[in-house]
Parts: C-alpha cells; sequence; structure tokens
C-alpha cells in the first residue's frame, strides 16, 4: 500500500501572479530577458525560473508537469501533444541505432505499431514477450538492451505487470524500466515501485473529458533536463510540445481525478461481478481468481479500486459488433475508441486500437476477435446500465 498520491496533488499550490486562484494562462511563444547574459545562461540551461521559448518551457506547461511530478512521486515531468509523443520521445531519448528493446507483446497498438514497424529504421531491434513472465523477460535481455516497456495494465488485455520484479531486473541489467501507467493513474505509481519513466496518455484517465489529446513523460529531473536539452534532446528538438491552454484546463482536471477514479474503478467491478453472475467470460483484475488480481493487489492504492477498464469476449467480431451497435441505440455508452471518459465507451479491440497488430500476433497474446473492452463511465445509477445491457444481451 503506498501513500495517497492525491494528497501529494493538493499540496502542491500555484497561484497566478494576480492571486488568482488558478495559474494564469501563458500564451506567449517567446519570452524576453532583460540582459543578454540570462538569455544565454537559459540556452545554456544555468538559469532557474527563466523561460526562453515555449517549445523548450512554458510556465502552463510546467505547472502541470510539476502537478504530475507530485502525483507520481518524480522529481520532474515533461508533458506533450499527445500520448504517443510521450511514448516515442521516452524510446528515442534512450535508444540508439543498434540499441535493443524488451517490450511486452501486449501493449497499445500505437505502440505495438511504432516498435514493430517504425523503429527498424534507426537499426533498433525489439523483442516481444509475454511480460508476466518474468524467466522470458530475463531471457530476452542482450548486452545491446537498452530498456524494458511495459504497460501497468496492458491494453487490451488487461494484464498486470509486476513493476517491482520487472524494476529489479532492469536494475540487474543497468537499462531503464518505462512503464505506460494509462489505464492506471493514483492506482499504481510506477515510479515508486522502482520503474524509471513514466509515460501518459492524459487523453484518457487524466483529463477525463475527450476535449483534447495530451502526453506526459514522469522521470528523474536529470531524464527530464535530457529530453529538453537544446542539443541532444529528443522532446525539446523533435518538438512535440502542448498547448498551454489545454495546459492549463488539464490542470483543472486533475483536481478531480482522485474521485473520478473511485467512481470509474466501483462501476467497472459493479459491472464485472453482473457479467460473471451472467455466464459471461470477464476479463476484470478486480475479480478474486482473476491472474493478475493479487499482483495489483500487492501493488495498488487499494483507496482508488482496480480501475475502469473490463473485457468481455463476445467470441466473434460479428456478435461483438452486433452487441455493441445496440448498447449504444440503448443508451449504454459509446462505441468509440479510448477511455476515461465520463461516459462509457465500448469497442472491440482486434479491429480498432489493436487492429496494428498482426492477426496472427493477436492470436499468439490470446485476444479474441470477440473481445469488447469497455471504458466505464461515471453513471450515478450503475444498475440501470447493467439493466439496459442485460436487454441488449438478452435479444442478441
Amino acid at each position: 500500500m503506498q501513500q495517497d498520491p492525491s494528497t501529494k496533488i493538493f499540496d502542491l499550490l500555484q497561484f497566478g501572479e494576480y492571486g488568482d486562484v488558478n495559474p494564469s494562462v501563458c500564451d506567449s511563444a517567446t519570452f524576453t530577458f532583460m540582459q543578454a547574459k540570462t538569455m544565454l545562461d537559459t540556452f545554456q540551461g544555468d538559469a532557474e525560473g527563466c523561460f526562453l521559448y515555449s517549445r523548450h518551457w512554458n510556465p502552463s506547461n510546467k505547472y502541470l508537469a510539476d502537478a504530475l511530478s507530485a502525483m507520481e512521486g518524480t522529481e520532474s515531468a515533461w508533458v506533450t501533444a499527445s500520448g504517443m509523443a510521450a511514448i516515442t520521445c521516452s524510446i528515442l531519448q534512450i535508444c540508439n541505432s543498434g540499441d535493443h528493446v524488451v517490450c511486452s507483446l501486449t501493449t497499445y497498438g500505437g505502440t505495438f505499431a511504432f516498435l514493430f514497424n517504425y523503429v527498424k529504421k534507426f537499426n533498433i531491434d525489439v523483442t516481444f514477450v509475454d511480460i508476466t513472465n518474468l524467466d522470458l523477460v530475463e531471457q530476452a535481455i542482450r548486452p545491446n538492451t537498452k530498456m524494458i516497456y511495459t504497460e501497468s495494465m496492458t491494453n487490451p488485455l488487461l494484464q498486470i505487470s509486476d513493476i517491482p520484479a520487472l524494476a529489479r531486473i532492469a536494475n540487474d541489467n543497468n537499462i531503464k524500466l518505462v512503464v505506460d501507467n494509462t489505464f492506471t493513474p493514483m492506482i499504481i505509481a510506477p515510479y515508486r515501485l522502482g520503474a524509471h519513466v513514466v509515460v501518459y496518455s492524459m487523453t484518457k484517465f487524466i483529463n477525463g473529458k475527450n476535449d483534447c489529446v495530451a502526453g506526459a513523460i514522469c522521470a528523474s529531473r536529470e531524464f527530464i533536463d535530457s529530453l529538453s536539452d537544446v542539443n541532444a534532446g529528443t522532446a525539446m528538438l523533435l518538438g512535440p510540445a502542448l498547448d498551454p491552454l489545454r495546459s492549463s484546463s488539464i490542470l483543472k482536471n486533475m483536481h478531480t481525478l482522485h474521485i473520478r477514479m473511485k467512481q470509474h474503478s466501483k462501476n467497472a467491478l459493479y459491472l464485472a461481478e453482473k457479467f460473471r453472475e451472467y455466464g459471461m467470460k470477464i476479463n476484470y483484475p478486480g475479480l478474486p481468481g482473476n491472474k493478475g488480481h493479487q499482483k495489483l493487489a500487492e501493488m495498488m492504492n487499494p483507496e482508488f479500486g482496480f480501475g475502469g477498464l473490463i473485457a468481455i469476449d463476445m467470441v466473434t467480431a460479428d456478435r461483438a459488433a452486433k452487441l455493441m451497435e445496440m448498447m449504444e441505440k440503448a443508451g449504454v455508452g459509446y462505441l468509440a475508441v479510448s477511455l476515461g471518459y465520463f461516459k462509457t465507451l465500448f469497442s472491440n479491440s482486434g479491429k480498432s486500437t489493436s487492429s496494428e497488430v498482426p492477426e496472427e500476433i493477436q492470436r499468439e497474446m490470446g485476444l479474441s476477435e470477440g473481445l469488447v473492452r469497455f471504458s466505464v463511465g461515471l453513471d450515478n445509477d450503475i444498475e440501470n446500465s447493467w439493466q439496459k445491457i442485460k436487454t441488449c444481451l438478452e435479444q442478441l
């Protein structure tokens, strides 16, 4: 059990320059200096508290980054224009041509495509393994391995990564453990468990409104400084800067994250239990007997529950499609990708967010063509939602 990370966020008070309770939004692309030497020092990274150019740092982005690092327990953080920007910048900052990565076979489709297809042009080799099999992880490590990459709760099979054990393997081999914590903010704090870099798609639970796309990288000050270095920093030079107006809105939304995660988890557990009682093949780490249940229970902040993602197996893609269409018409939620929204979202992962994964690899990882992933919303009357789902199942 870990310290409640929401406490750290609330302890971090940021006022605007006029005492405004919400930090002022800074929409300047560039910043002025009263002395030329200060500009020179800022370029060299030696001027504390000074801003140079918004692709590098912006006060609004810094406020959000500070809140994220407080939540994660890291020394620093960096915000990006998308979750994929956070993932790719982290990987490319760590890896050079000729290096090797060990990655969870079950991972977000965009991440899989980047590591399976894109990094080949940089002569970076990747071995995909069942991340829950620690022996396979250790066996996959080579002399040129630079990183183990995984997700706290994998997408879409909801496997639970043993972060402390993976961190030990990484440390024993002098490599980095990078963990995508998009599915489980506040529930799991990977850095406190030994991960070296934590990445997020803030589009999902952290923002919670599905009104913007954003990402984050939380890590040591040394790593974040290397990312933003004007000469060799991947984030600085590739330029995935988050718009400060979006940073401001996400920062405000973070202050309800602890409440939202509790409700997402409460509703997901309720539906998972109902699906199980109905006789469905259900995957939810909050259910005793689930393969990842005990490991998640050991790592989690229990106050926030087991998360808002569940998956059911409708066996075929056609049955999955029919059920989702019926549920949308019944008002259960939306047939849409993404997650962490206040309305329930559902999609057939193999035909959507995991469609970048070749079908033979989908079968290898155990992804059924009929898997329907639910991101359970903040419904006040979750029993009413279940009755709508049940009616759809009965009519199918």
